[in-house]
This record gives structure tokens, C-alpha cells and sequence, in this order.
């Protein structure tokens, strides 16, 4: 398997163009594009309710862009970035954060040969759809038993980071179990932890720390995603 892996060249969650079999690239566009197709939907019920909410999607698929461009050198000549995805599911939904994703990869496989056509729905799926769905499920359930906001971001992302990890090898361990499924798969989880879990933890204090600032600045915005709850606001004459 090391063999292998240096013979393809970089690994990181964009898998590259021309890797995966033909019949993997077809099923996982065929798993991906539904869920995109109805973030798209998702997005336009978001907008055309909350006007205001524009900028800071646009500032969510930025926050994508840039910090999955980032490659970390990881071992066996393979490399590791964040995801920036934690951000926009805890903002606005896992669908939604999918159509961003989509956007990003597409962008990043035509003009930084990161990622590729072929392979889109498989990067698709596991950065744009399995990553920001955990993250949206952790922030909900953390959300609910009463801890913290910042609590909430941050293992939102940071599990979100990791299960994205955890899907691509998956992905890569289906298309290539050498000798087996399993065997490939730990191999393939090795590679990335070196690197990844550091990288999770730090994506996951940077998201707390924009999205703080984002609560500070216009958390009116927050409360009619309904992603904080409203803080009730008592006057004097209220309480009389």
C-alpha cells in the first residue's frame, strides 16, 4: 500500500482527477447531486426570507474556499487541509453547505488542479455532504442539551472535519481494497491522523472565533436562522 500511494502522488480529502474507477466517479455524482440540487432549493427559501443573510453566505463559501486550498505535508508524501464547512452547516444546513462545497471544488479542480472533474462527486460527497451533515448533527444536539455556543461550533467542526477524513478513505478503500476493504481503510486513516486531528482542533478554534464575532456584530441575523436561540430582552416596564 505505501508503494501505491506514492506511486499516485498526493492524497489529501480532494481526491485527484482520474483516480477513482470510472464506476465510483458515476455513483457518487449519482449520491451527490440530489442532495445538492435540493441545497439549491434550500438556499433560495433562506435568502429570499432573510435578505440580509446574503453576505454571510457569501462570507461562508469564502471561508471554504480558503482554508481548503490550504495542503499540509503529511506522511508518505501525502497532504492534509482544513475543510472551512463546519461553518456554513451550523449557519445555514447541511444542503446548503453543499452547493458552497460544489461551488469551491469545482473552482479549485479548474483553476488549482485540486481535486477534479471525475472525481467531483465523490469530493462532493465526502467534503460537501457527510462532513457538514455531522457537523449540523453535532451542533443541533450540543445545542439542546444546554452547553455552550462555543461549545457547540467548536466539536461541530471538528468532528465534521474528521468524519470528512473518515469518508474519504473510505471512498479510496472501495475503489482500491488492497489486500482487503479493511486493511486499506487503516492504512489510508493512518496517513491523514498525523496531521488531520491537529488540523480539526485548530479549524474548530478559528470557526468559534468568526463565529463569535459574527454573534457580536449582527446576531439578529443569527436568531432568524435560528441558529442562537433570542435573547429575551426585559425592561423595567415590562417587569412592573
Amino acid at each position: 500500500m505505501r508503494h501505491f500511494i506514492k506511486s499516485k502522488g498526493d492524497f489529501n480529502v480532494h481526491i485527484m482527477e482520474g483516480f477513482l474507477p470510472w464506476q465510483w466517479c458515476l455513483f457518487w455524482y449519482i449520491v451527490a447531486l440530489p442532495v445538492v440540487a435540493y441545497g439549491v432549493i434550500q438556499i433560495k427559501k433562506i435568502t429570499d426570507k432573510n435578505p440580509e443573510s446574503k453576505p454571510l453566505l457569501a462570507v461562508s463559501g469564502a471561508f471554504i474556499f480558503v482554508l481548503s486550498s490550504l495542503k499540509i505535508p503529511s506522511v508518505t508524501g501525502s497532504c492534509s487541509h482544513p475543510t472551512g464547512t463546519g461553518l456554513g452547516a451550523v449557519l445555514f444546513g447541511p444542503a446548503a453547505t453543499s452547493v458552497l462545497a460544489t461551488i469551491v471544488l469545482l473552482f479549485q479542480s479548474l483553476l488549482l488542479a485540486h481535486g477534479g472533474i471525475t472525481t467531483l462527486g465523490a469530493n462532493i460527497f465526502s467534503m460537501g455532504i457527510a462532513g457538514p451533515f455531522a457537523a449540523w448533527g453535532i451542533y443541533k444536539v450540543v445545542k439542546k442539551s444546554g452547553l455552550s455556543t462555543s461549545i457547540g461550533v467548536f466539536f461541530a467542526v471538528f468532528i465534521g472535519d474528521l468524519l470528512t477524513y473518515i469518508v474519504t478513505a473510505t471512498q479510496l478503500s472501495l475503489a482500491f481494497p488492497i489486500p482487503t476493504f479493511t486493511e486499506s481503510f487503516v492504512k489510508f486513516m493512518v496517513i491523514f491522523a498525523y496531521t488531520q486531528v491537529p488540523l480539526a482542533i485548530i479549524e474548530g478554534l478559528l470557526t468559534v472565533f468568526i463565529f463569535w464575532n459574527i454573534m457580536k456584530l449582527r446576531p439578529d441575523i443569527l436568531e432568524d436562522l435560528k441558529v442562537i436561540v433570542p435573547k429575551i430582552k426585559e425592561t423595567a416596564k415590562e417587569l412592573i
